[in-house]
């Protein structure tokens, strides 16, 4: 199915609303979800929404929480979500870093007793509406062992930046610390596909290609795959988001994470801290130098860096460039959903009694 982005937003929102969200964090929620299936990270798009009910129904989900400040300096601050929506919980936070950046010259937000908050590229990406650098970043469920071990203990521990330039597109980076994103194991699962090499490893620890691994006792890889491919840098920079968003924030961390309603966990078990965490970062760019020489000097960069010889039949592109092309695309012609995605949102449909008029 080819689903409209504005109707496919208003049918999110109000599945949200139906759960008790207020309209703006419900518009606010929905936004952020629906940028992700316009950015092409499907992964994290609408294919969640029925995993953020889920969460709901288990009691792990606070449709109308009371998000604030427990601790903050002048250019710092640590926020207590009250476990609502990452999605609502992440932004909120992200203008509060702005707001200290602003005053500061840089602002960090620690998050705790939050939830899922979608792709942090969109977190990221809002600095940029204060011509500031943005960062975000959060950890995730453990799905993923640290070099050399059986044992999960680490998420997929994504990290983002977005950083304007003049009058080139801003470079956005957004990647997970693993191999690849647990979504994209769900997609392929929907799709009866195995995984390509490096992705996941079984419950001996042995390299597989099983989409369900993870199910079946085994786990994510962290970045790089295994020891010789560098698979250690990605657990450390995994290990970086976690501290941040966890250890600094006083959620919990490590194994001890809650889970999304994801591969076939919803039991929060044992915590070291409160709900899950995320880091954000806003960064004034004439705290450091003229701001308009700056962009002006990123213009360079960008330009240089994408007029680089690329091997034949490739080209070489600046972070960020594919998902703003997409997001074009699918903004204008319809964003694909695969069948058992578009089942999914029916069933919340008729569950919640919303009109499912996304085409």
């Amino acid at each position: 199915m080819q689903a409209d982005f504005n109707r496919l937003q208003n049918f999110v929102a109000s599945v949200f609303e139906s759960i008790g969200t207020p309209e703006n964090q419900a518009q606010l929620a929905a936004e952020v979800l629906v940028s992700a299936d316009a950015r092409g990270i499907d992964s994290h798009g609408v294919a969640r929404l029925a995993g953020y009910v889920r969460l709901f129904d288990h009691g792990r989900l606070n449709p109308n929480p009371k998000i604030k400040i427990i601790h903050e300096s002048p250019s710092t601050a640590v926020i207590d979500g009250d476990r609502g929506l990452g999605l609502v919980v992440a932004p909120y936070a992200m203008e509060i870093a702005c707001e200290k950046a602003e005053k500061a010259g840089t602002g960090w937000i620690a998050v705790r007793n939050s939830n899922h908050f979608g792709i942090a590229g969109y977190h990221a990406m809002k600095a940029l509406e204060h011509q500031m650098i943005g960062w975000a970043m959060t950890h995730a469920a453990p799905l993923v062992t640290p070099t050399f071990s059986r044992e999960k203990l680490l998420g997929t521990n994504p990290v983002a930046m977005a950083i304007p330039a003049l009058t080139e597109p801003a470079f956005v980076a957004d990647f997970a610390s693993t191999a690849v994103a647990y979504g994209k194991l769900e997609i392929l699962q929907r799709k009866g596909l195995d995984t390509p090499d490096g992705w996941v490893q079984d419950a001996e620890g042995k390299p597989c290609n099983d989409a369900f691994a993870i199910k079946n006792g085994g786990a994510l890889l962290p970045l790089g795959g295994d020891r010789e491919h560098g698979s250690h840098k990605g657990y450390a920079l995994g290990a970086m988001v976690d501290i941040l968003s966890g250890v600094l924030s006083g959620a919990n961390f490590g194994p001890w994470v809650p889970p999304f309603a994801t591969a076939g966990f919803m039991s929060a078990g044992e915590t070291v801290g409160i709900g899950t965490g995320h880091f954000l970062g806003a960064m004034r760019i004439d705290a450091f130098r003229p701001a308009e020489e700056f962009k002006q000097d990123m213009d360079k960069w960008i330009q240089r860096f994408r007029s680089a010889q690329a091997v034949e039949g490739k080209k070489v592109i600046i972070p960020g460039d594919p998902e703003r092309e997409l997001e074009l695309e699918r903004k204008a012609h319809g964003i694909p959903l695969l069948e058992p995605v578009v089942i999914d949102l029916q069933s919340l449909a008729n569950r919640f009694n919303v009109p499912f008029n996304i085409a």
